[in-house]
């Protein structure tokens, strides 16, 4: 092993040949599938195509946000599961639909580039006007709403984190445009306010690792409470030399929420940390830069069984981007992101009597 693979990086020809793997799965109309023959969602669909960015395969990660402007429905949302030939779930997930801020202002970042922004800022601005038709009065977003338009009846943690992150995003990309959103801003605010502090308003879904590591990655936590919230999981999660598990009560070990908890460590500023834990995937890396999408532990059985992911991919890509200081590292840092208003003031805001 390489000094760079003992301290979690991936070499040049490492991050080329599974950023060229993605891009051997992407079809010819730029949606980016799980795998090869299978569904894709919107929102590992953009993670991807941020993966191929940084990456320097601007041309196919432009491919996929374009394809995820011209897909985008009348109401502002995408359909939960796509295939090659149509929609496979008409189902919409609000998460889902507000990850194109994210990778927006991703390619922002990483390329410094307006066109690419001011194109696709409409579809953003539609999609977060969804988003937040699902936002309950205590913060929380609703998880879906059915084709029929019925709202689902109840919210989930990691889901209404990453639309935090995604929001924040929104607001960058506006903020960058001279189009400021202040009721964005108080959406932002009441929803970081519901992550951070009232876990009633959210589906119990506490065995899942990314309910775990989420909350932090997402920006909701002051540094104190994220540390101590990292540390009170890692027994139940962390499988040490393996990587993270994706539920607690099962020894299933997975690239994608292994990748992304070394994010969220190294937002939090645990640099060896999360490059320990981006060394761990190096068992679940194929010969031509895939990665399995996980393996069940002590045999190390692969599971599901043949599976590579391009989503899988695209996480470790991301995590390696962040160690490495690439361009747009600092996205998961909060770096060129607006705070949202004060927790404090989001929770007097809300207290009986109040101003």
């Amino acid at each position: 092993m390489t000094a760079a693979a003992s301290r979690g990086e991936l070499t040049v020809a490492e991050i080329a040949a599974t950023a060229g793997w993605i891009a051997s799965v992407q079809l010819p109309d730029g949606l980016i599938p799980w795998y090869p023959g299978g569904h894709a969602d919107p929102w590992n669909h953009v993670e991807a195509a941020m993966a191929l960015l940084v990456a320097g395969l601007r041309e196919q990660a432009e491919a996929a946000l374009r394809w995820s402007a011209r897909h985008q429905l009348a109401d502002g949302s995408w359909c939960s599961y796509y295939l090659a030939d149509g929609v496979e779930d008409p189902r919409r997930d609000p998460n889902i639909c507000a990850y194109l801020a994210t990778g927006v202002w991703f390619h922002h970042l990483v390329t410094g580039d307006d066109a690419l922004l001011e194109e696709l800022w409409p579809a953003v601005d539609a999609a977060v006007g969804f988003v937040l038709g699902l936002q309950r009065p205590g913060g929380e977003v609703l998880w879906s709403r059915d084709a029929d338009g019925t709202p689902g009846s109840f919210a989930l943690l990691t889901g209404s984190s990453s639309i935090l992150h995604s929001l924040r995003c929104a607001l960058a990309l506006g903020a960058h445009l001279g189009d400021e959103r202040p009721d964005w801003e108080l959406a932002a605010g009441r929803l970081a306010h519901a992550v951070a502090f009232r876990r009633d308003r959210f589906e119990r879904k506490d065995r899942w690792a990314m309910d775990w590591y989420y909350p932090v990655l997402c920006g909701a936590l002051d540094a104190d409470a994220a540390r101590a919230r990292l540390d009170a999981g890692w027994g139940g999660f962390v499988e040490v030399g393996l990587g993270v598990r994706c539920v607690s009560d099962n020894l299933w070990v997975t690239a994608a929420e292994t990748a992304e908890c070394a994010l969220a460590l190294h937002a939090l500023g645990r640099v060896h940390a999360a490059a320990v834990l981006l060394r761990w995937t190096r068992h679940l890396r194929e010969p031509d830069g895939s990665y399995a999408t996980g393996c069940v532990h002590p045999q190390c059985v692969r599971f599901p069984v043949g599976e590579r992911s391009t989503y899988s991919a695209a996480a470790v890509l991301l995590a390696a981007n962040a160690l490495r200081e690439g361009p747009g590292a600092g996205l998961f840092r909060g770096d060129d992101l607006p705070a949202v208003a004060p927790i404090a003031e989001i929770a007097a805001e809300r207290t009986p009597g109040s101003r």
